[in-house]
């Protein structure tokens, strides 16, 4: 098998928006429905993880909603959920927030399509092969733009069993691989896939600035 699926997580509690941020309008979509596409330009099948309870806005066809049934465990947890739920329908996923609506394709088509220069970083105890990829812009990591492995669920399950919540630590624990401010000059110069809301500001110059780009 060599398929990418997508997961995308929208279990958040937007305490800073005030109000779901899946559901904000985005032109004709909402904001998570229009990540959810965007995703499912380039990879397939794909997830949306929500908290248990939640309500979630439609989605396009095919898109299954899945729960992370323990609350509290964050993006990490929401991973978990999403990629237990893809066991068998591929071998590896690019995982996205759903407050990040001026994603490009191009931006997610070459992370999922050409390898990261080597690093040494990540334990050697699923072999050498990465099994995770990841934007390392300005020496912050970007856990929630990025491609992991199917194979790497047990060291999941075993971080979240100890307590440890931090999306971050992956890297130290899995082969992986990085991407740098100059990879993504040619497709996505200012970094926008990057740039998630998290304000009512943010939103009111995302949607100025998808009006603008579309």
């Amino acid at each position: 098998m060599n398929v990418t699926g997508g997961i995308v997580l929208c279990g958040g509690h937007s305490s800073r928006m005030g109000r779901p941020k899946a559901w904000l309008p985005v032109g004709n979509e909402t904001m998570l429905g229009r990540v959810v596409r965007l995703v499912g330009e380039v990879v397939g099948p794909v997830v949306v993880v929500a908290a248990p309870g939640q309500d979630v806005p439609e989605l396009p066809a095919g898109v299954r909603v899945v729960r992370d049934e323990i609350e509290g465990r964050g993006p990490l947890g929401g991973l978990a959920a999403g990629l237990a739920a893809l066991r068998g329908e591929c071998d590896r996923v690019y995982l996205s927030a759903c407050d990040v609506p001026l994603l490009r394709g191009e931006f997610v088509r070459l992370i999922v399509s050409r390898e990261a220069p080597p690093s040494a970083s990540g334990s050697d105890a699923l072999g050498g092969a990465s099994r995770l990829t990841m934007p390392l812009i300005a020496t912050r990591l970007h856990p929630l733009a990025a491609v992991y492995s199917l194979d790497i669920l047990p060291v999941v399950l075993a971080q979240l069993a100890a307590g440890d919540f931090r999306m971050t630590r992956l890297p130290e624990l899995v082969p992986s691989r990085f991407f740098t401010e100059a990879d993504f000059a040619e497709v996505d110069p200012e970094l926008e896939s990057l740039r998630n809301v998290n304000t009512w500001e943010d939103y009111e110059e995302m949607r100025a600035a998808t009006d603008e780009h579309g």
